[in-house]
């Protein structure tokens, strides 16, 4: 499949885009700028684009990311500290943010006769996340059906959606994925905080899937605190 990957920069999506790209044919790597509270992930995804000679396009869509209210990703609200399991972690839902960069990505895709969309969502954001779970997944799919019925096919790519972080850790790992190019933190300090929920979890998917963490972290040692409290 002619493929193109939704890519933020962060772990989840450039180990995909290294396993499309082993796998099938990468089309080329998709971004957005939807107002962030930085855009340095950007800068990893372009990264990934040009190591896996590709295109890469950044869409900007900061107007539609402002009127979306309410997320510590977009406002000036304090990205919490702790697990994903925690209820704290609401705060950084993006409502709609996937549904959003999905059509647009579908319609990108049915423009320049690509096969497929392939995004990272996985089974971990499916307690904070309902534009990550399959449920979702299946109804985006028969929507788009719809909505390019006679004029293009395009397949939503979600290889990830009922497994855990920690195994794309380890597909990453298979396909040589350089887990010390991508950018997971919220924060987006001179080094991964440690403490927000991207951190926490990325810090734990690496202990659990036995793989080398090569991220340097302000507070290494955050998440087991965070693992305990949230008793996961």
């Amino acid at each position: 499949m002619n493929t193109i990957v939704i890519c933020s920069g962060g772990l989840d999506s450039v180990s995909l885009a290294h396993k499309v790209a082993a796998e099938n044919t990468l089309k080329g790597l998709l971004s957005f700028n939807y107002g962030q509270r930085h855009s340095k992930e950007l800068d990893y995804a372009a990264a990934c684009a040009a190591r896996l000679g590709v295109p890469f396009k950044a869409v900007d869509i900061q107007a539609v990311g402002a009127a979306l209210t309410g997320s510590a990703l977009t406002d000036n609200i304090n990205v919490p500290d702790g697990h994903y399991a925690e209820e704290t972690m609401k705060l950084t839902i993006v409502p709609n943010r996937n549904a959003i960069m999905l059509a647009i990505a579908f319609g990108m895709a049915a423009a320049e006769k690509a096969d497929a969309v392939a995004t990272a969502v996985h089974g971990g954001d499916h307690f904070i996340y309902p534009d990550c779970r399959p449920a979702f997944i299946s109804a985006f799919q028969a929507m788009q059906d719809q909505a390019l019925d006679g004029y293009a096919t395009v397949r939503l790519y979600t290889p990830y959606v009922d497994g855990s972080k920690a195994d794309i850790v380890i597909d990453g790992a298979r396909h040589n994925t350089p887990f010390a190019q991508t950018w997971s933190c919220y924060k987006g300090g001179e080094r991964h905080c440690g403490r927000c929920g991207t951190c926490v979890e990325r810090r734990e998917a690496f202990h659990l899937a036995g793989v080398n963490d090569p991220t340097e972290y302000d507070d290494p040692d955050f998440w087991l605190t965070a693992v305990n409290k949230a008793g996961v």
